[in-house]
């Protein structure tokens, strides 16, 4: 195994993954997944109630369910904006900005400009809280890094209305950034008419990002389809995108439709078929997209003491099948020694998938079940099948197989990292 860690091709993985640790925009944009972790969790635990509940007889439409699901709305269903601040704050700390809280108010009124604005007209009335989520991320990624770029610009050049030397900081720099603010609202404008009347009203900025991404995928539902989703899938989950959310609306209706199908040759004592489409599932059989939940287990016992704690706090969460807290907190985003597994694992579960429904031991969905529940529930009352109920559970091991040498390298880094600091905070 220690011939593994050391292996050239991991070594020049832990190179790379240094060189990326250093640029100041990805290290800011670790630094806001890291400290989104309270929302996340909050999000967490109210997502958990809901799904407990559902499994008491707790209605979807209820008004207690809606009340109860509501601080998961308005933390991982806002995440795009919490994790835009957080990120814009970082990022300008990081490149030596006077203030920081200025270009973080600036970015996140560029963004709510280029997710929520309806550019016909009507405005405020019509504004979406679509790309607020996980599904506007990216986009923020990008007006955070353009809005710290324009305001450093505008900063080394002078670009500002100047203030007497007597005036309160407050007061200086809210002056300073007014330019800088005119600047990034007026590019987001332009660059967001000039697409809105270039598709004649059909896209916006976030729309047409997520349109040119999911338009070659319409045609990819067959079994290798499936393989090629899966791989774009998590690949964009590895630079901060939320694929499995950006191929829901391409797979949405072939899975109401073999559901439908398979319902009514169930009713009919037909026999059921599989369709590709039942692979996707393979995606998040342990823990969430990337099946991450190895990673919980692994890392109850691990040197790291970052490791340990996200282990430890996202390994209930992940039984319920939500692990933002591993994605987030370990992080996986813009990690590549732990992108590659992430990646890897999916391929391999979902051809034991593949290999298990042709076998004969998993039987096709007849019943439609769109709620979280923990680990083999759901796929229970699907199917009304044993096998089905742990097959998630026996899909820990080829997974965790293919997670743990990559996990013990990505370990072996951070408690170098740890103990370093620990002797730096003891030298002084």
């Amino acid at each position: 195994m220690e011939a593994i860690f050391n292996s050239p091709i991991l070594v020049k993985l832990q190179e790379f993954g240094q060189k990326l640790g250093s640029n100041k925009f990805l290290s800011a944009l670790q630094a806001a997944m890291m400290s989104s972790m309270s929302l996340i969790m909050c999000g967490s635990v109210f997502q958990i109630i809901c799904a407990v509940g559902g499994m008491f007889g707790l209605e979807t439409t209820s008004t207690l369910y809606s009340i109860l699901y509501a601080p998961y709305n308005f933390t991982m269903g806002l995440i795009a904006i919490w994790i835009t601040a957080m990120l814009t704050y970082n990022y300008a700390k990081n490149v030596g900005m006077k203030s920081p809280m200025m270009c973080t108010l600036e970015a996140l009124a560029c963004f709510v400009l280029v997710a929520c604005y309806d550019l016909q007209g009507s405005g405020f009335a019509t504004m979406s809280a679509t790309y607020l989520g996980s599904q506007g991320m990216f986009i923020g990624f990008v007006v955070a890094f353009v809005t710290v770029q324009v305001d450093h610009f505008c900063e080394v050049k002078h670009i500002r209305i100047k203030m007497p030397d007597v005036c309160p900081p407050s007061l200086v720099n809210g002056m300073s950034a007014i330019i800088p603010s005119v600047m990034n609202a007026g590019l987001w404008l332009l660059l967001s008419a000039v697409i809105y009347s270039a598709t004649s009203g059909q896209f916006t900025v976030c729309s047409g990002f997520m349109a040119v991404l999911s338009a070659p995928l319409n045609g990819l539902l067959s079994v290798p389809g499936m393989f090629v989703l899966g791989l774009f899938a998590t690949l964009m989950w590895c630079f901060g995108i939320h694929g499995t959310m950006l191929l829901m609306s391409v797979i949405m209706a072939p899975m109401i439709m073999a559901g439908a199908n398979n319902a009514a040759a169930y009713a009919a004592n037909e026999p059921l078929v599989f369709y590709p489409v039942a692979l996707f599932g393979a995606l998040a059989l342990c823990g969430g997209t990337g099946n991450t939940l190895p990673l919980c287990i692994f890392g109850l016992k691990s040197k790291s003491e970052q490791i340990r704690a996200v282990a430890k706090i996202g390994l209930i969460p992940g039984w319920f099948g939500i692990n933002e807290p591993v994605t987030f907190g370990m992080p996986i985003m813009y990690n590549p020694v732990l992108c590659i597994p992430y990646i890897l694992n999916v391929m391999v579960v979902m051809l034991c998938t593949y290999l298990g429904y042709m076998t004969g031991f998993l039987h096709p969905a007849h019943v439609m079940v769109m709620v979280l529940m923990p680990m083999g529930f759901a796929q229970f009352l699907g199917t009304f099948r044993w096998q089905n109920a742990i097959w998630d559970y026996l899909m820990l091991i080829p997974a965790g197989l293919v997670y743990y040498p990559f996990f013990k390298v990505y370990e072996k880094q951070l408690v170098a990292k740890e103990e370093a600091a620990k002797q730096e905070e003891a030298a002084e």
